[in-house]
């Protein structure tokens, strides 16, 4: 008995490795997928400038990895006792202005380097919605809880997204002519739009995502949308906020993501890796056995034939745990 539709993803042409270097950009539920590939111990670097929202702040923020945009003390402002960012996620802010400048360029020359050789870029939109600073018409990438009258909210439209977005990917193909890029749609629900305003949302970023992915040969889109929305389909795999996808739902999406766009050798390696990291975190409750120290041996002579066989993997803290 079938009880819920299938949706077919075709595999990338050309997989994620294990020696490739990932960036992902974007929404909070870009965070889930950095999350379980760093936990699987591939190179990324995510979210440079934090959690971006809207597509404006995205291409934005490409734009300055490749420029190498530096910030100074003029691009802050002072706000509920800290120095904030128009371009940045809260995570940046600081009481101490210098701190939080040094953080953000800190951030902006790693993620500069980053591009310059990495193998994909992994981007998440959540909304079409932008907000600009009514004073000066900047749009902003996080309100920083700033006084709602500060700003206008205005729903981009798609050729606005496509226009901003595609300028941005045609200077990355420039810098660097051999890094994919995958698209994915956050299935987070904006509710304070609105239900209906969320739909017409997320609707125009899919729209813009797809031409984007005709345009260019070296783009994909992976439905991470859709597997939620169509698939999952159930308020059970939401979160008691009936917006943020659980952990249920959240693991079915990166099985998902893992099957069509991490290569089949790199999955296998990764349940080898798994094994290790899981391994690490059992805790015995008489670690003065010769039963465990057996246990820390054996997974420290394993790490070592795995890092002889694949000396791009980082299982040096793994080593030195298990080693000590």
């Amino acid at each position: 008995m079938q009880l819920h539709l299938t949706l077919d993803i075709p595999k990338l042409p050309r997989p994620i490795a294990y020696t490739d270097k990932v960036l992902l950009t974007g929404s909070c539920f870009t965070e889930h997928i950095s999350d379980r590939l760093a936990q699987h111990k591939f190179n990324v670097l995510s979210n440079p400038n934090g959690i971006l929202f809207n597509p404006l702040s995205v291409a934005d923020s490409i734009n300055g990895y490749i420029g190498e945009r530096i910030y100074s003390d003029n691009d802050l402002f002072y706000l509920n006792e800290l120095w904030n960012s128009w371009h940045h996620h809260s995570r940046f802010s600081h009481i101490d202005r210098q701190a939080a400048l040094d953080a953000i360029n800190s951030a902006q020359t790693e993620a500069a380097a980053f591009i310059r050789s990495a193998d994909w870029i992994i981007v998440t939109l959540g909304s079409a919605f932008q907000y600009y600073l009514k004073e000066t018409g900047q749009p902003v990438s996080n309100n920083h809880r700033a006084p709602g009258q500060w700003f206008e909210k205005r729903l981009l439209a798609i050729r606005e997204i496509i226009t901003a977005l595609n300028n941005a990917l045609d200077k990355l193909f420039a810098l660097n002519p051999g890094i994919r890029v995958i698209f994915t749609i956050s299935p987070v629900r904006h509710i304070r739009d609105g239900v209906v305003d969320n739909n017409r949302s997320k609707a125009r970023l899919i729209e813009a995502v797809h031409e984007l992915c005709s345009i260019h040969d070296n783009a994909f889109y992976f439905p991470a949308y859709e597997l939620l929305i169509d698939i999952l389909r159930d308020y059970r795999y939401y979160d008691i906020d009936f917006v943020h996808p659980n952990y249920m739902a959240t693991t079915y999406v990166w099985e998902q993501f893992a099957g069509a766009c991490i290569e089949d050798n790199t999955r296998a390696l990764m349940d080898q890796v798994q094994e290790i990291i899981t391994a690490r975190k059992h805790r015995p409750r008489f670690p003065q056995t010769e039963a465990h120290k057996q246990f820390k041996s054996n997974y420290a002579e394993k790490i070592k034939h795995i890092m002889q066989q694949h000396p791009y993997l980082h299982l040096e803290e793994e080593l030195k745990y298990f080693s000590a």
